[in-house]
């Protein structure tokens, strides 16, 4: 019998309600593997609120919070302080959020949370859009994306602003752990996740999650296309341990952006312009990471 490679336990029932191919739900699987049966989850309005929640069922084996979309950061806080008067010892408190209630709605909660060192864990999974009320753009839809609100038609070609930086503005506060986080690659998903867990402190994943639907692509192709992401360089693997950064999967050679772009119907209308501008972007953000984790590393010896 092979060996497993990530935990057997299951913590999300069949039959939920969510998309064939749903990018959150193999997040959430993959994350209740790694954090186990004592952990209590915060859900804002968002797509895993339609899965988790629908009176009188659930999807899930752990407890469940439903919160405003905009306080996912103020609900694990007062989850934490509930837990430590009522003395409930080695419970994990998760916020699982989407982009649009962390990037958007949310941040302001999420920064008050980090600032505080709330004792918890701050998931933002990342489909890029506000699917659950009709695929509408977020700040962490990528530039020249199709949305319903950033249409393809005459002048109009897609969201004309850059992707949010919410790694960057969750580490300008210190966590005491921060990673980016892809179902494709489970192992590396698990490691991160069951690190995380054990570390005391404020803690935030960014979780890159596809959407069929919204990115306009067959719902088969979801792990393909999560493992063309990282392959690409559109979202690279790596952690934030005491303020070090460690990529998590180095790939050598990466991919060209283009392979990335073509699987989806949300990018069919770029150019080949608009695709070199993406590759020159892309290749300049793996480079800059590449020079902070060689920075840490001669600082860490």
């Amino acid at each position: 019998m092979a060996k497993l490679t990530i935990p057997a336990q299951e913590l999300m029932y069949g039959g939920h309600a969510a998309c064939p191919g749903c990018g959150p739900a193999l997040a959430m699987r993959l994350l209740l593997k790694g954090l186990g049966p004592r952990t209590l989850v915060s859900i804002p309005a968002c797509c895993w609120t339609v899965i988790a929640t629908p009176y009188p069922t659930t999807a899930l084996k752990v407890a469940v919070l439903d919160n405003a979309i905009e306080s996912t950061g103020a609900s694990i806080s007062g989850l934490r302080a509930a837990a430590d008067a009522l003395g409930l010892d080695k419970v994990n408190i998760v916020g699982f959020a989407g982009d649009g209630g962390t990037a958007d709605i949310g941040l302001q909660a999420l920064s008050g949370m980090l600032e505080r060192r709330t004792d918890a864990i701050y998931v933002m999974y990342d489909n890029e859009a506000y699917m659950n009320t009709g695929i509408q753009r977020s700040g962490a839809t990528p530039w020249g994306a199709w949305t319903t609100t950033t249409p393809v038609a005459g002048d109009l070609r897609g969201k004309p602003e850059p992707k949010k930086d919410v790694m960057g503005i969750v580490l300008a506060h210190r966590p005491a752990y921060a990673a980016t986080l892809n179902p494709a690659f489970p192992e590396d998903f698990n490691q991160k996740v069951e690190k995380a867990r054990d570390i005391v402190g404020p803690r935030f994943f960014h979780i890159f999650t596809p959407c069929p639907p919204g990115w306009k692509f067959d719902s088969a192709q979801t792990i393909a296309l999560g493992r063309l992401a990282t392959d690409t360089g559109v979202f690279p693997l790596y952690e934030v341990v005491e303020g070090r950064l460690r990529i998590t999967r180095k790939t050598g050679q990466l991919k060209p952006v283009a392979e990335y772009l073509s699987a989806q119907g949300r990018f069919r209308h770029l150019t080949p312009d608009d695709v070199t501008l993406i590759q020159a972007q892309v290749r300049s953000d793996w480079e800059r990471l590449q020079k902070r984790e060689r920075e840490d590393l001669s600082l860490a010896h």
